[in-house]
């Protein structure tokens, strides 16, 4: 067990997480762990308290708290197995000296935590093909989310990246299948998005509850959020195939901004539970029958994003993944049927 550290940021280690500087320093420690840590007030920066992904700047200085030895670590994910090295390396979609981007599976979390030792961030030491490191998370999904993921192959084309999604300067373009039909066909919600209390072993604590446009400002910790969404196809009245676009980018806010509007994305049990759900729209949960199953059906289809090195526009497209193409089939719609851009021209 080492002693309290207080270490400085170096002059070619700045701008970057925190998290991404200690896992630097201190390769043995995981994610989870510097994460509570970090909820703990274990690890501060120029002695205040800080979160796993505040970014650092040279000369700054970091507390570490006492750590175990690397041998004395119990909660190291296990070795890359043959089958996870084979399915991380069939994720990719697109590569070159300074990008790589995944289509994401559902069901496989961005990066660890409690309990998450199997993670696209442990699994891209698989993705490093002759780099010395292995390429950085510049942005995330949620974990029943599939779809267009980019990491970094390099310091500077992250510092790029980071920088693009965190002033917007992407376009991104959801698919998702919600229930009923919204109506109108194209338009945007505006609700903002706050924290809901509560607690337990179920996630209640990080479910995100929508707040009217007008009382956002007086809401304490209630942010703005924006999505627009067009309907692609429907089925009836039952259900729609919808593309959605964030313009904001907060927590769940596609789930939660579909429940509100009273058509939850089919296999949302979080937003899309009738206990859960404020406006029950046209009477439809999130769930469909045995033939759809239970699983989200949200996908993120395409990214415009400005290449790091280039400059030129890069756009990746992801193809369904299988419990939604298997929806797709069941209800004879074909991922050519929509338009690469649904929304050029009409907001």
């Amino acid at each position: 067990m080492s002693r309290v550290q207080n270490l400085t940021v170096g002059p070619d280690e700045g701008d970057q997480r925190l998290d991404r500087w200690i896992k630097r320093r201190f390769v043995h420690l995981q994610q989870g762990g510097i994460e509570k840590m970090c909820r703990k007030g274990e690890i501060r920066v120029d002695g205040g308290r800080v979160k796993s992904n505040t970014r650092v700047e040279v000369g700054q200085t970091v507390r570490i708290p006492p750590l175990p030895d690397a041998d004395e670590v119990d909660d190291r994910p296990r070795d890359m197995t043959k089958a996870d090295i084979q399915l991380i390396q069939g994720c990719v979609i697109y590569k070159d000296d300074h990008v790589i981007v995944l289509n994401k599976p559902a069901g496989l979390p961005t990066q660890g935590g409690s309990k998450q030792l199997r993670h696209v961030d442990g699994m891209a030491e698989a993705l490093r093909f002759g780099y010395d490191e292995k390429p950085r998370l510049v942005h995330r999904l949620d974990k029943d989310t599939s779809g267009v993921l980019v990491l970094a192959r390099t310091r500077m084309a992250a510092k790029s990246l980071t920088e693009a999604f965190r002033h917007r300067n992407t376009e991104k373009i959801y698919w998702a299948l919600v229930a009923g039909v919204p109506i109108p066909k194209l338009g945007s919600i505006k609700y903002g998005l706050v924290k809901q209390g509560g607690h337990g072993g179920k996630g209640d604590n990080e479910r995100m509850r929508c707040v009217h446009p007008k009382d956002v400002d007086k809401t304490f910790g209630a942010k703005r959020a924006l999505t627009n969404y067009t309907v692609l196809t429907s089925l009836a009245d039952r259900t729609a195939w919808v593309a959605l676009t964030p313009v904001t980018g907060r927590t769940h806010q596609l789930r939660a901004h579909m429940a509100e509007i009273g058509h939850p994305i089919v296999g949302d049990g979080k937003y899309g539970a009738a206990a859960v759900q404020d406006n029950p729209g046209d009477g439809w949960g999130a769930g469909m029958g045995e033939e759809i199953g239970r699983k989200l059906h949200l996908h993120a289809r395409s990214l415009r994003i400005e290449h790091p090195e280039t400059g030129k526009e890069l756009w990746i497209k992801a193809s369904l993944p299988q419990h939604m193409e298997k929806t797709w089939g069941f209800f004879g719609w074909e991922e050519k049927h929509a338009p690469d851009d649904p929304f050029e021209g009409l907001l």
